[in-house]
């Protein structure tokens, strides 16, 4: 299996979020259920969440839609958190959980009704070649739908590096999504760029992760800022990154092929 190339990648963002069990997600629920809605998952049998993470995304599918769902992603600590999500969830024989990385995925082709895949590709510089695997691997008639970080504007090349140092991902404008999604060869192609709004994100991210879910990712957090002296440096690059949100956005992709 090919090793996933990150654009400049840093991982200690995504290794902090696999160590804690939380993960970064745009829009909430509701950005995920116009997704899922884009991508007629109530008529899906079997659906692939590519980049997985904790697992909230294949479990909701799964619990909601009454849909088989395989969970892919390139962690296997983010793979353990999914398969507890899916045990608290009760839906372990509505999912399955592979390691698996988004430019060489480990499935036949025209396998899946719909292919989703959310705040992933920010992190992956090949988005060209992701795109057509997501693709390669959902049925004809089926669809492919993306959540992403975007760019409204171009930020400075100051604030650009700091999100690239302390996330490790090199987010694209919302123009270059909007090439890449017509590019695609996807029919009915279905593009919804909305900004974010800082104080609605944290209650729609913590409502995403579920809050005794979050209580317990942050209780770990702090543990490891206490005792470890790299871990606050880290933090303190991670998050005082200076982001100006004004700037930033989220889009939602679907079509089908």
């Amino acid at each position: 299996m090919a090793k996933q190339k990150h654009a400049q990648a840093d991982l200690k963002y995504l290794d902090m979020q696999a160590y804690v069990g939380i993960t970064k997600h745009n829009g909430g629920f509701a950005a995920t259920d116009e997704l899922l809605s884009l991508c007629h998952v109530e008529q899906a049998r079997e659906a692939l969440n590519v980049g997985c993470g904790i697992g909230v995304g294949s479990a909701y599918v799964a619990k909601k839609f009454n849909c088989r769902v395989v969970g892919v992603d390139i962690s296997d600590k983010m793979l353990a958190w999914s398969r507890l999500r899916a045990r608290e969830e009760r839906v372990e024989d509505k999912v399955e959980f592979r390691l698996a990385d988004v430019l060489d995925l480990p499935f036949e082709v025209d396998r899946f009704d719909v292919v989703f895949c959310e705040s992933v590709l920010a992190f992956v510089e090949d988005r060209r070649r992701a795109i057509r695997e997501l693709i390669r691997v959902t049925r004809p008639g089926g669809y492919v739908g993306l959540n992403e970080s975007l760019w409204f504007q171009e930020p400075s090349p100051e604030l650009a590096a700091r999100v690239r140092a302390s996330t490790g991902a090199d987010i694209p404008l919302a123009t270059t999504w909007q090439a890449l999604w017509e590019e695609s060869g996807l029919r009915d192609r279905v593009v919804r760029l909305y900004p974010i709004d800082y104080r609605a994100e944290i209650k729609s991210r913590m409502q995403w992760v579920g809050y005794r879910w979050a209580l317990r990712g942050f209780a770990r957090l702090a543990r490891l800022y206490l005792t470890n002296p790299a871990i606050r440096q880290s933090l303190k690059e991670q998050f005082g990154s200076g982001l100006e949100m004004e700037q930033a956005g989220y889009g939602l992709f679907a079509g089908q092929k």
